[in-house]
């Protein structure tokens, strides 16, 4: 019996909780499939925007991350050197950062990473460094 109720309990306890992402001073959500970051500050909503996630045969990964590092001048060593200003990595490689290619904002283009208007993605890596690496989250869904 007491098995049963420590059960019942923890199980509530997962549903009241709080999302670790909710919990953040700043988090940027992408929907893969409306190709749009939601940027959440202080737990209300501050800015839509469109973005691009990987084109057909790439990879965007889905998930819940912290922001690791920041580079604010960074190029590609990966394609050509790309410029990606603002850029803030997240897992791995895996990066939001700004293009300058805008005409594909709204559609899969990207070789993986999450690409923004460099206007959009300055006003994130602000606020990410305003709030800190540890309290930024990337969330990424289909």
């Amino acid at each position: 019996m007491k098995r049963l109720i420590a059960a019942a309990f923890g199980a509530a306890m997962l549903v009241v909780s709080p999302d670790a992402s909710d919990a953040a001073a700043l988090v940027a959500k992408v929907d893969i499939s409306s190709q749009t970051m939601t940027v959440i500050h202080n737990g209300k909503i501050a800015y839509r925007w469109p973005v691009s996630t990987a084109r057909s045969g790439k990879w965007t990964p889905r998930g819940t991350w912290s922001a690791k590092w920041l580079s604010r001048y960074h190029k590609s060593s990966l394609y050509n050197n790309a410029p990606m200003p603002y850029s803030i990595f997240f897992n791995g490689n895996y990066a939001i950062h700004g293009t300058n290619q805008i005409s594909g904002l709204g559609r899969p283009a990207s070789a993986g990473c999450v690409r923004l208007h460099p206007e959009h993605a300055a006003v994130l890596f602000g606020l990410t460094q305003q709030v800190g690496k540890n309290n930024m989250r990337v969330v990424i869904q289909n």
